[in-house]
C-alpha cells in the first residue's frame, strides 16, 4: 500500500490520540520517580560512594601498617653499643669523688660498732631484686640514703636495659660498700696502693663488678642461655654513662680491681 500524505497525517493523529488516552488513563506513567535519582545524580552518588570506600580502605591500610610497625619495633631488640672508651666515659678521679663524699656523706666510722650506732644516718643494703651484695670482708653493707637510691636505680635501669636488648636478666654484684677506719687500715696492710682517705669511709661510695654477675632464673625452670661478661659489661657501661651524664654520680673504671668505682653526687 502506497504511503500518501493523507494517510501519514491520519496515522500521526491516531498515535497522538492513543498516547493522550494512555496518559489520561495512567497519569503516573508520565511523572518522574522521585525515589530514583536522575542519571547524573546517580553517577555522582556512585562516585562519592566509591571514593569513600577507597578512603576507608586506605585508612585501614595505614592503621594496619602502623600497628605492624609498632609490633616490629617492640619485638626487635635494641642494639648494644656500650661506650667508645671506658677511660673517657668514666674519668672521675679519687680526689673528685672524695670531695663529693665529704659533701654528701657521714663522718668516717671508726669500726663496725660505730657503724651500727649510725643507723639514723645510714641505710642497710641487703640483696635486692636488682643487685646482690658480695661476701664483704673489708666493708659493711651500709650507705647514706642518697647513695642507696642511686644503687637501686642503677640496678633497675640495668634490668630494663637487658630486657629491651633481648639479653637474659642478671643481677649486679656489689663488691665494696662502707669501710670503717679499721677496714681501711687492714686493707693497707696487704694493698699499699689503697688510699688512707678512702671515699668508702663516708657511705657515699660503692663498687660494682664488671666481671661477675648473677644470673636470674627460676629455681625449677629451664636454665637460661649463657651470656658473656663482656656483653653484660657493655650494657652496664651504657647505664652508668647515662647516670653520670644526668649528674647523679662520679665514676671511675678500675682495672686492677675490676669494678666501676662510683660516688653519689
Amino acid at each position: 500500500m502506497k504511503l500518501t500524505k493523507r494517510r501519514y497525517l491520519k496515522g500521526f493523529i491516531v498515535v497522538t490520540l492513543l498516547l493522550a488516552a494512555v496518559r489520561w488513563l495512567f497519569p503516573a506513567v508520565a511523572e518522574p520517580n522521585a525515589a530514583e535519582p536522575t542519571v547524573a545524580e546517580q553517577t555522582e552518588d556512585e562516585q562519592e560512594a566509591e571514593q569513600a570506600a577507597v578512603d576507608e580502605e586506605a585508612m585501614e591500610t595505614d592503621v594496619r601498617s602502623a600497628r605492624e610497625d609498632r609490633r616490629w619495633w617492640a619485638s626487635r631488640p635494641h642494639r648494644i653499643r656500650s661506650v667508645p672508651s671506658y677511660i673517657t666515659a668514666f674519668p672521675d678521679t679519687n680526689d673528685l669523688q672524695l670531695s663529693a663524699a665529704r659533701r654528701w656523706g657521714v663522718e668516717p666510722v671508726k669500726n663496725r660498732a660505730d657503724a651500727e650506732a649510725r643507723k639514723r644516718e645510714l641505710v642497710y643494703i641487703g640483696s635486692s631484686p636488682y643487685y646482690a651484695v658480695d661476701s664483704l670482708r673489708l666493708s659493711i653493707p651500709y650507705l647514706v640514703p642518697r647513695a642507696a637510691v642511686l644503687l637501686s636505680d642503677i640496678g633497675q635501669a640495668f634490668f630494663d636495659s637487658l630486657y629491651i636488648k633481648g639479653v637474659p636478666l642478671h643481677r649486679l654484684l656489689v663488691t665494696s660498700v662502707l669501710r670503717s677506719e679499721q677496714d681501711v687500715a687492714r686493707l693497707r696492710q696487704w694493698n699499699r696502693n689503697a688510699t688512707e682517705n678512702s671515699c668508702h669511709l663516708y657511705g657515699t661510695t660503692f663498687d660494682i663488678s664488671y666481671v661477675r654477675f648473677e644470673t636470674v632464673e627460676p629455681p625449677d625452670g629451664p636454665m637460661r642461655r649463657r651470656v658473656s661478661n663482656d656483653t653484660l659489661k657493655y650494657v652496664l657501661a651504657e647505664v652508668l654513662r647515662d647516670m653520670r651524664e644526668q649528674g647523679r654520680c662520679y665514676i671511675k673504671h678500675e682495672v686492677k680491681q675490676p669494678c666501676f668505682h662510683m660516688t653519689v653526687r
